[in-house]
């Protein structure tokens, strides 16, 4: 088992959850970050636009996606530009998902963390379809540290610091609120 800790910033109506970036940092320290070009970033509300919207790199022309040596090699790719298939064909790979069998490297079943993460996961499991289309092996549910946290009596948590709502910096956070209530509490010890 193989924890990895993740969060997306997304825009959401009452109705659909539309990624605008995910970022997942494993245990053992790899880390995954993409920022989904196929999002309606018009539908984002004044909230999105001004803590999550504002701090992304510009947006690429669609040109660029077209060749993908050239998107490869490009600045953009660089800075986290994809589109959803190629999100969910990058998350497999980072969680070492066997092409093959399919299924995970030996040992390897991943385990999800999350803070308030119901719309992460929503959003998360979207990129491959619907629910029953999670990828052989993918639990099809997440961890909850809020959750936890509150079992362990509600601790105050680590803060969280001046980069919050971008999902790699929060995905961080979240591994480090996990440690913090496994070491406070000698959670999940093996």
């Amino acid at each position: 088992m193989v924890r990895y800790f993740l969060d997306t910033e997304f825009i959401e109506n009452g109705s659909t959850i539309d990624l605008i970036s995910i970022g997942i940092v494993c245990e053992d320290g790899r880390e995954y970050y993409a920022i989904n070009y196929d999002c309606d970033r018009t539908k984002a509300d004044n909230w999105v636009k001004k803590n999550v919207l504002a701090f992304l790199p510009p947006e690429p022309y669609p040109q660029l996606f077209r060749d993908r040596k050239a998107f490869e090699e490009s600045e953009v790719y660089k800075q986290g530009w994809r589109n959803r298939a190629h999100i969910a064909t990058e998350i497999l790979e980072f969680v070492r998902w066997n092409k093959k069998k399919p299924y995970f490297v030996e040992g390897e079943k991943p385990e999800f963390w999350g803070y308030y993460v119901s719309y992460d996961w929503v959003v998360f499991c979207q990129l491959w379809g619907k629910m029953i289309d999670l990828p052989k092996g993918f639990p099809m549910y997440i961890n909850d540290i809020k959750q936890l946290c509150n079992q362990l009596g509600d601790p105050e948590l680590p803060e969280q610091g001046k980069e919050e709502h971008h999902a790699l910096n929060d995905a961080r956070w979240n591994k480090r609120a996990w440690q913090f209530l496994k070491d406070r509490e000698g959670f999940g010890r093996k």
